[in-house]
């Protein structure tokens, strides 16, 4: 199968939410870095795996991607805000374009899913720690980061399991 068509059998928006409400699996692993976002690993299994990451007010990831992995992920504490990045066309996945506007407010209990072609990015906007967690099958083994240049993502950082995280 090609990078954009990878299935999975796990029901990723199921099993995170299944996760987030087990308390005490996560909760004792919250931590907040002042310098960088804060992750944790949960889970692992041959088709999928879960992680905890905590968000500081003002920290975010890049633009990224999750190298051909489907995900969902719950705001378990906190405000995020998701942007989401779009193709110009399905046929070329190198021309993408930013999003414009706002992106989407995401609070307590408030799911996103996404599929193996989902550009992204997620920030804590808001004035308190957040908290979210985070489910991807097949397992993590690359990601990539964009940089906007005039509208337009491009490569900027190819992020490799094992090297980068």
């Amino acid at each position: 199968m090609s990078r954009g068509t990878q299935r999975t059998t796990v029901d990723l928006a199921l099993t995170a939410r299944r996760l987030a409400r087990q308390h005490s699996l996560w909760q004792g692993l919250v931590d907040f870095d002042p310098i960088t976002r804060y992750y944790a690993r949960l889970h692992a299994d041959a088709d999928h795996e879960a992680w905890l990451l905590t968000w500081l007010p003002g920290q975010g990831t890049p633009w990224h991607d999750h190298g051909g992995s489907a995900g969902s992920f719950v705001v378990l504490q906190g405000v995020l805000t998701e942007e989401v990045a779009g193709y110009r066309s399905a046929r070329d996945l190198d021309d993408v374009r930013r999003a414009t506007g706002p992106g989407v407010l995401l609070t307590p209990g408030d799911q996103r899913s996404f599929g193996t072609r989902h550009l992204h990015r997620v920030t804590n906007a808001g004035s308190d720690p957040a908290v979210s967690l985070h489910v991807y099958a097949p397992k993590l083994t690359s990601m990539t980061n964009y940089r906007d240049v005039d509208g337009v993502l491009e490569v900027e950082e190819q992020a490799e399991v094992g090297v980068d995280w």
